[in-house]
């Protein structure tokens, strides 16, 4: 049975198979998702609970113990982490990465309802949970300063204007925004006034909420009917400002009224003056964008980025918005360094072939093979939900010099049969064939050695599958290709009695002077090997044991370091310190950074819900103007 010969009689049929896979793949490229590294899903869960007023050590003890009991047992959990702070307790689950996340989630809110029981019966509300991605960093990071307004009126604009607008551009997953929170009226008690009149802070709290314009005040009922009763403000803010309540009436003494501002300072604040961010030392509104899973980053950062000319015309004219980092940077240059890489393997392997066959019409055969294997792998790795990315990339890169191996083998050995004579027709399937079982061999020895990968369990085994499934579809493709598409073209292509004359020209004939002496070289290498057994035996033997020194000499990690021209880091403090003291600590660890020579932005975050903590965004300047490397930089920053 001869598998090539229908495609060597129909050649029309198999140039339009040939055709529909190569633009099969090209569709293809154009709809895959672009990212840095394979997309792995670290099946997480994060369970929060709050508790106001109550110190670290309380929720610890009161709050994360109980949960943590309950949480502890539920299969599947490799980490538990906990972090209690003033009134808030946060625990990250880590589960098995072949463990389903939504019935993981199942088991967590059943967790959480067996412990409610141990819980303070003052916890106003259930301890929450919610699905999250370690491996989720922001793709961009926005910044919006104001020389006028206070981070309060900027947070205001931000969610009302530009998150809702960000949260609808393709791609974007979750919108967050940090260094501010909305607008509220504060009030600030004053205890030796609130002690003088005989006050007690249950009593301006009451008075405050009673005074509240849309709650109801009473209800009359007569006839059937009944009129709820609501008071009136007085006031074109409805409620809204300090001014609205610093005439409040809280408790009357001794016939005369005590009003708010008689024993508190109103003003108009933030609703939490526990939060600061800042933008090259500058206070800023930092808003940090995640893209939806499997998503194209490059195409979501470009959608945020076209979004941007039009929130600034909606902004207020005093607030200024402004890309504070960019992931993608870094991410465009990678992959289009390896697409450049996979576009010279490509051409490097046709001017290799076409300089050893010497014939133009012999050299098509295997550049059309090497081009269609790898166009029709896209399409696979669109089908099984891969993306372009470095991993993926690499391994096109590697699969061109394997490629082309089955196509060589197809044509030589046509070839052969076509200078001794023969019909090219019958040459193109005596030829296909003859060598039919050994290209298969070659085809499935390549692919048995990346099945181990395919197995490999861990964050290893999911990253690098990507990479040897791409790797093994390009080989698979190489191999139909070269039992159908080439033995068609070399019956067609190949002229009858093609042989390979010896060249006429300058470089041709110094080329093949050069191919003479290689030889030439080669055979007395061999002779003196065959003659020389033992010692070519010990050579090797050396070798082996240099190749083992040398790989456990060499250093080793999980990823080569590069130089992205990002460094991202965070800082922990006792939970114990103050917010002051730990604003004055970001504002100067920022400053310091700010100031480096190599450092272009910074951003920074402290307070809400990190207490004690905070984190930066850097990124450095382009590297034609730094001399030092990501890492010698860090390790200049680093304390």
């Amino acid at each position: 049975m001869n598998l090539s010969k229908p495609f060597v009689q129909r050649p029309i049929a198999t140039v339009l198979l040939t055709l529909g896979l190569a633009l099969a793949g090209i569709a293809a490229f154009f709809v895959l998702p672009v990212s840095p590294l394979p997309q792995v899903d670290f099946p997480a869960i994060s369970v929060s609970a709050s508790l106001p007023g109550a110190s670290p050590e309380t929720m610890a003890s009161s709050v994360a113990t109980p949960l943590e009991r309950r949480l502890g047992v539920i299969a599947g959990v490799n980490e538990m982490t906990s972090n209690s702070g003033n009134g808030s307790t946060r625990i990250n689950l880590q589960f098995e990465l072949n463990r389903k996340i939504d019935s993981a989630a199942r088991e967590v809110q059943a967790a959480i309802n067996a412990a409610r029981a141990d819980l303070p019966a003052t916890l106003r509300s259930n301890p929450t949970y919610r699905k999250v991605n370690p491996s989720d960093a922001p793709v961009i990071i926005l910044a919006l300063t104001s020389k006028t307004r206070t981070p309060g009126q900027i947070y205001d604009a931000v969610s009302n204007i530009v998150q809702q607008r960000l949260a609808q551009v393709p791609g974007v997953g979750e919108v967050e925004i940090g260094g501010g929170s909305l607008p509220a009226v504060r009030v600030e008690l004053n205890p030796y006034a609130l002690n003088r009149l005989g006050v007690s802070a249950e009593d301006v709290r009451a008075a405050i909420q009673s005074s509240n314009p849309n709650r109801p005040k009473g209800a009359i009922e007569g006839g059937g009917n009944r009129l709820q009763i609501y008071s009136q403000v007085d006031t074109p803010t409805d409620g809204r400002t300090a001014a609205d309540y610093r005439g409040l009436v809280v408790a009357w003494r001794n016939g005369a009224a005590v009003r708010l501002s008689d024993v508190a300072d109103v003003i108009d604040g933030p609703e939490n003056i526990n939060t600061l961010g800042l933008f090259n030392g500058e206070p800023a509104v930092i808003v940090l964008i995640t893209r939806q899973p499997a998503a194209n980053v490059i195409e979501t950062v470009d959608g945020v980025r076209a979004l941007l000319p039009s929130l600034q015309a909606q902004l207020p004219g005093d607030i200024t918005l402004q890309v504070a980092s960019d992931r993608t940077n870094s991410i465009r240059a990678s992959l289009h360094e390896i697409e450049f890489t996979l576009l010279i393997s490509i051409l490097l392997v046709v001017l290799v072939v076409s300089v050893f066959l010497r014939s133009v019409r012999a050299t098509v055969i295997p550049a059309v093979a090497t081009v269609v294997s790898l166009l029709g792998t896209f399409g696979v790795m669109w089908l099984l939900g891969f993306s372009l990315n470095n991993l993926s990339l690499m391994a096109l890169t590697v699969a061109t010099g394997f490629v082309v191996d089955d196509a060589i083998v197809v044509l030589e050995n046509t070839a052969r049969h076509v200078e001794k004579g023969m019909d090219r027709m019958q040459a193109a399937l005596l030829g296909a064939r003859e060598v039919g079982f050994t290209v298969l061999s070659i085809s499935l020895s390549l692919v048995a050695v990346f099945i181990p990968l395919l197995f490999m369990g861990g964050q290893v085994g999911r990253l690098f599958r990507e990479f040897a499934v791409t790797l093994s579809a390009a080989v698979m493709i190489s191999l139909v290709i070269s039992l159908t598409t080439t033995p068609m073209m070399c019956a067609w292509l190949l002229k009858k009695g093609h042989t390979i004359e010896r060249p006429q020209g300058r470089l041709s004939r110094w080329a093949e002077g050069g191919f003479d002496w290689m030889l030439r070289v080669y055979e007395r290498a061999l002779d003196w090997a065959l003659a020389s057994r033992a010692l070519v035996m010990l050579i090797l033997v050396f070798v082996i044991g240099l190749n083992v020194y040398l790989f456990a000499a060499a250093p080793k990690g999980f990823f080569p370091q590069q130089d992205t021209g990002q460094i991202s880091g965070g800082i922990r403090a006792d939970q114990s310190i103050s917010f002051q003291a730990m604003q004055a600590k970001m504002r100067q660890l920022v400053n310091i950074i700010k100031d480096d020579p190599a450092v272009d932005t910074v951003v920074g975050f402290t307070g809400g819900g990190r207490a004690g903590g905070g984190f930066m965004f850097i990124n450095l300047k382009p590297a034609s103007e730094r001399t030092e490397k990501g890492q010698a930089v860090i390790a200049r920053l680093r304390p």
